[in-house]
């Protein structure tokens, strides 16, 4: 009998097409979804004939009580050599096998720079009054040459967006909890010594962080008040880095010049909710890892991941 696989969150109908299945297809039965199931009553129904699960990132969380009601899962893949939202102790209580798969950080890089650039030469406006014949040229762009780039983190993600940001003339600055000035110059960044000095200075800040117990909330309305008024907000990285009331207050407000988002505090982002209107703001949905490159390594890794796991060899393993 063939073991059955759910592939979750499949939005874009991408991931049959992003890797090569056959490998595992005479043992394996492959169901794609591409809808998001939030409800765990729904979720946990919709996987209890299945006894291995693909996940994409960190979209689907697999806590105690959803792992607790599939007994017949034994392998569960997510994307990525890090998951916040899987419950790895009850995973090994379930004997449920956890794997990864490698993530480059090029996309994310790439997409940080797509909004910092479409905030500052305001794109999205001009693009809309020009195909529905609204005026032509109604803003001033932003310079970038000469301005200051401040980047909270400094790692494999913020090096990188601080290095475009050399090339482009920025001055660039950064600031961690963690960051040491040694590091800073190996990048060719400013070592900043305070989370305050950096966000006081900067022109652009740009949030590089892993989300942790330090860092969530990092980002509240007494922080955010100390950004300049013709200062611009990007964050790539995770939601409760910043908090999402204090900016859509600020954004509303004008206290800053505009925010470019991809992470939120509920995805999908509900139709209602505030940050769909707020104004200045450029926003895309968590398109970060969102790549061929990236979908390609992700499910083509995952195929590596069953195959292992079928042998009795699992690779990458989680937790």
């Amino acid at each position: 009998m063939r073991l059955r696989c759910a592939v979750l969150a499949d939005f874009q109908h991408a991931a049959l097409d992003s890797a090569d299945w056959s490998p595992v297809e005479d043992r394996v039965e492959v169901v794609a979804f591409p809808d998001h199931v939030t409800d765990e009553d729904l979720l946990a129904d919709r996987l209890a004939g299945f006894d291995i699960v693909v996940t994409l990132r960190e979209r689907v969380p697999f806590p105690a009580s959803l792992l607790d009601r599939l007994p017949r899962l034994k392998l569960l893949v997510a994307s990525g050599m890090r998951n916040s939202v899987i419950d790895f102790a009850a995973a090994r209580r379930n004997d449920v096998t956890v794997c990864g798969t490698a993530s480059s950080s090029t996309p994310p890089v790439e997409l940080t720079w797509t909004l910092l650039l479409g905030l500052a030469r305001n794109l999205v406006p001009e693009n809309h009054a020009l195909r529905e014949g609204g005026p032509w040229q109604s803003t001033v762009g932003a310079d970038l040459h000469g301005r200051r780039l401040g980047l909270l983190g400094l790692g494999k993600i913020g090096s990188r967006v601080a290095q475009v940001g050399l090339a482009f003339g920025m001055r660039v600055g950064a600031w961690s909890q963690n960051l040491t000035r040694q590091r800073a110059d190996e990048v060719g960044a400013e070592f900043v010594e305070t989370k305050e000095e950096l966000l006081r200075s900067s022109d652009f800040v740009s949030v590089h962080l892993a989300l942790g117990d330090r860092t969530r909330g990092l980002l509240g309305a007494r922080e955010l008040a100390l950004l300049k008024p013709s200062a611009y907000l990007v964050n790539t990285s995770r939601a409760a880095i910043v908090d999402q009331d204090a900016l859509c207050d600020a954004l509303r407000a004008g206290r800053i010049a505009g925010a470019g988002l991809d992470v939120f505090d509920v995805e999908p982002l509900p139709a209602d909710h505030p940050l769909r209107t707020a104004p200045r703001l450029l926003a895309t949905p968590h398109l970060g890892y969102v790549s061929r490159a990236n979908y390609a390594t992700y499910y083509g890794q995952a195929v590596e991941d069953i195959h292992a796991f079928l042998a009795g060899e699992p690779v990458r393993r989680l937790g």
